[in-house]
């Protein structure tokens, strides 16, 4: 299903009148904030059957449970939460005043937050409900209107929302716009207020440099290879557990899914029958199981038995965990069997590009310091995981590596926690929402100083003609 293109021109026209909206209405009340925030709970209660088969359609085949789970479930949490609090985030922080005189007599400093005014979302097709629906928490919560443009991966996920939002909101409020990529390159360069892109580091280059020409700052949740490092003290069958619990969400299409994995080299063995035990648990049975989801298309499959092909021609030991022995060759969808692939090397193109499937390359290592070294000598990954019961371990490998996020003990869960920010550093994004740091990323933070009913520049000298007042005033900030 190839998507329509949007005109730029209709583009810009949505923009304008929800920009003169805003203009006109000024900031919403906490009691319209509540409403939006529950409007949007209230369609993704009211459709989740249609967004589920929708999302299903898209991949050929994707968990229902895991739709609910991870892209309704897991966006009204977001919502709700943004509820409890909005009372709280809206309040003024007082400021200390500063420096003498100005903070003698009654003089007083303040923050407000006032609403950046409209704000684009560009939202990825992994998780595409979750990843639209998620940041409009922070959004709608800062008092914000908001245009979307979901991916064209996912053309039948996208239609829906954009049909159920378009039921629930007017488009001054909320506007969904679909189209393909050339619809994406002219959404990225208009005027918004601010800029939220989520997908590919590759395509965020392109997005930044379009925001750039508006100066319209931007928020850019992108990925990268997210280690994880298996300590001496792990328990080994509760580590690979939780690491292909992650790695099989989702096919592994998760920006923060693990990526590769370091080992003691001394239990290489015990992870691979480990990780083969935690398959089985989990998944009896991989093509016909209706909790395995398939990779989203032809060429993102291609894609991901190409690494395994370059990896076996390079040396790499390819072990594939296929529990009831199927045969994946033939089949109506795209899914691949969870793949190891032992002592890979930096020039296997499986070491060097964002995986994004359920393929786990396993290097060993004799001291930690290595992982650590490794690590840092790439680029600054999204999420880093550590297992272990070693206290200073893991206060090494968290002290000397940087990534966007950290779980130990655990996958991907540090993105669930609402009270945290999620975002990344480096090649992996920049800035950061979920939150009380959503509503802080989509708000402006406005200075707000009243001065005394004294005169105090007078009294202290601060205006011509200088004199001693002055001199006196400026040693005792001096002191």
């Amino acid at each position: 299903m190839t998507m329509q293109e949007t005109p730029r021109a209709r583009m810009l026209e949505v923009l304008e009148k929800s920009r003169e909206d805003y203009l006109r209405s000024g900031a919403p009340s906490v009691e319209v904030r509540f409403d939006r925030l529950q409007r949007a709970i209230d369609l993704l209660k009211t459709h989740e059957a249609r967004l589920v088969a929708a999302m299903n359609d898209d991949f050929g085949h994707r968990s229902s449970h895991q739709s609910l789970f991870t892209d309704i479930a897991a966006s009204i949490g977001p919502l709700k939460h943004a509820q409890q609090y909005l009372s709280q985030w809206m309040k003024p922080q007082k400021r200390k005043v500063g420096p003498f005189p100005l903070n003698l007599l009654g003089a007083k400093a303040r923050i407000e937050f006032q609403p950046l005014g409209v704000v684009g979302v560009i939202s990825p097709w992994n998780f595409p409900v979750n990843l639209t629906f998620t940041p409009l928490a922070g959004i709608l919560a800062a008092g914000n209107r908001c245009m979307i443009k979901p991916s064209e991966y996912t053309p039948a996920t996208s239609d829906a929302m954009a049909e159920v939002i378009a039921a629930a909101f007017d488009e001054v409020e909320i506007a969904v716009i679909t189209g393909g990529p050339q619809t994406g390159a002219d959404f990225s360069g208009l005027p918004f207020d601010h800029l939220l892109f989520t997908g590919a580091t590759s395509i965020a280059r392109h997005v930044m440099r379009a925001a750039s020409e508006n100066l319209v700052p931007v928020t850019l949740e992108l990925g990268g290879k997210s280690p994880v490092i298996v300590g001496r003290s792990s328990n080994m069958q509760k580590t690979t557990d939780a690491i292909m619990a992650g790695k099989m969400m989702n096919a592994g299409q998760i920006c923060l899914a693990p990526d590769y994995v370091f080992v003691p080299d001394d239990a290489v063995g015990e992870f691979v029958s480990s990780t083969k035990r935690s398959v089985a648990k989990m998944f009896p049975s991989l093509l016909d199981n209706p909790d395995y989801t398939s990779v989203i298309n032809e060429r993102h499959f291609e894609r991901i038995n190409g690494y395994l092909e370059d990896a076996k021609a390079k040396g790499a030991e390819i072990v594939e965990v296929n529990p009831a022995d199927e045969d994946f060759r033939q089949q109506p969808n795209y899914k691949i069997p969870p793949t190891l692939v032992l002592n890979p090397t930096d020039d296997m193109q499986v070491m060097q590009d964002e995986i994004f499937g359920p393929v786990m390359p396993v290097k060993s290592y004799q001291d930690i310091n290595e992982a650590v070294d490794y690590i840092n000598h790439k680029p600054r990954p999204l999420g880093l995981y550590y297992f272990g019961d070693d206290a200073a371990e893991e206060q090494r490998v968290l002290s000397r590596t940087t990534s966007g996020g950290v779980t130990v003990n655990d996958v991907v869960m540090h993105v669930a926690q609402e009270d945290l920010p999620f975002g990344g550093v480096g090649p992996s994004g920049m800035g950061a929402y979920h939150g009380l740091d959503g509503f802080r990323t989509f708000s402006h933070a406005k200075a707000i100083f009243k001065q005394s009913k004294i005169n105090v520049a007078e009294m202290a000298g601060l205006r011509p003609p200088y004199g001693e007042k002055l001199l006196k005033t400026i040693r005792q900030q001096m002191r």
